[in-house]
């Protein structure tokens, strides 16, 4: 089976991205925002919740419509709600307005990754699948590295300016898609998919698929880890190690090059080794990295090393983990798989959300309660393997004509 062309690997590497695009290149701006729009911190935070708010409700949307009416259509539309809403960024005037953009922000950029996971179940399936994500991976991890820096560059030009570039962005991405994406989406859309009660059949259906619940849930422990990190990290390093901000962001970058080393090993090795041996191997690293981060934060260690040593081998074994289990947990689904990735995008926005509050609540100035977090992500990704993975026996087959 030929690999994808690399102008559609790009693509979908960005699309999968667009929502850490919009939160990253976002974040610097929350203080300037606050003070130019005469907000309290916590009115102005509130614009960062309806944005998730959105990608969780978003997730769970796009997945079906595409399923019913296509993949490019409805990725062109959800495209154009976010630079609709980007552009009325713009001109916002009062917080309370911005938070209604942001949610519809989220709703639009949502569609992305949604679709894109959609688009690779239907043009692959296992290992060519995994290997397709993989590579995505390495287009989606320059994202978190860029953004913030970008953000805090574009706030020269006053805070507006970072709603511009997100609505340049959509112009350009909806440009990309039209021209360079194929329809992928099977012809024949399943009985009733548009009806509630065919909704609600399919989503039964994949709930009770053993084989996408096992990686579902692998996938579910491993992000626990990774929401851990991202929500929290801020804190520990800058409030709790005495990091300045522009080392962070540095440090930020230094953690996601493991992701990117790990999904351009990960692109090379699966088509050799299999999906099964990549988990295996991921959980297992994801494992001690989690029991590394979480030694040296009972242990005391006061040092960024502490932390990010351990982080940047937990986002390399991510990157064995996240393309090899999303691909296992579509391929049962065929004529379905933006309903699944829907599920799997909607549930991974809100462990993010648990994740962050407990973390928020929790923070004590130090290291421990987000490393235990990963600690604990990381074993249960290695007991879900262990235990639900490899109880599947057999390399998964195809779903019936029904799914």
């Amino acid at each position: 089976m030929p690999a994808a062309p690399f102008r559609l690997t790009l693509v979908l590497g960005v699309l999968i991205a667009l929502t850490p695009l919009g939160t990253d290149l976002y974040l610097p701006a929350l203080p300037i925002i606050a003070h130019a729009l005469r907000a309290t911190a916590g009115a102005t935070q509130l614009t960062v919740t309806t944005f998730f708010l959105g990608l969780a409700l978003g997730q769970l949307a796009w997945g079906l419509l595409s399923d019913r009416y296509g993949r490019k259509p409805i990725l062109i539309a959800g495209l154009s709600l976010a630079l609709l809403a980007s552009v009325a960024g713009m001109a916002a005037s009062a917080v309370d307005e911005l938070a209604w953009v942001r949610l519809a922000q989220g709703l639009g950029l949502s569609s992305g990754p949604v679709v894109a996971r959609s688009v690779v179940r239907d043009l692959f399936a296992h290992e060519h699948a995994a290997r397709l994500l993989s590579r995505m991976t390495i287009v989606f991890s320059i994202v978190p590295v860029a953004a913030p820096l970008a953000g805090a560059a574009l706030l020269r030009l006053g805070w507006p300016a970072v709603f511009a570039a997100l609505a340049v962005a959509s112009a350009l991405i909806i440009a990309a898609v039209a021209s360079l994406m194929p329809e992928t989406a099977p012809e024949t859309a399943p009985n009733g998919a548009a009806r509630p009660w065919g909704v609600a059949r399919t989503v039964g259906a994949i709930a009770r698929e053993p084989r996408f619940v096992a990686h579902f849930l692998l996938l579910l422990c491993t992000f626990s880890g990774i929401f851990a990190f991202v929500s929290n990290s801020a804190f520990v390093l800058v409030r709790g190690f005495g990091v300045t901000p522009t080392a962070y962001a540095g440090l930020f970058a230094c953690v996601m090059l493991g992701q990117i080393v790990g999904a351009w090993l990960g692109s090379r090795l699966v088509m050799r080794i299999g999906i099964g041996a990549m988990l295996r191997t991921g959980t297992r690293l994801a494992c001690l990295a989690g029991a590394g981060a979480a030694g040296f934060a009972l242990a005391g260690v006061l040092h960024w090393t502490a932390v990010v040593l351990p982080m940047a081998a937990y986002m390399f074994a991510s990157s064995f983990i996240i393309p090899a289990a999303t691909a296992a947990a579509l391929s049962p689904f065929p004529r379905s798989a933006g309903t699944a990735s829907s599920l799997i995008g909607t549930t991974q926005f809100a462990l993010g959300a648990v994740v962050s509050a407990v973390l928020g609540a929790s923070f004590d100035g130090s290291a421990r309660p987000m490393a235990l977090v990963i600690a604990l992500g990381g074993t249960a990704a290695l007991l879900c393997e262990r235990f639900l993975v490899r109880a599947l026996g057999a390399r998964p087959r195809e779903a019936g004509a029904a799914r």
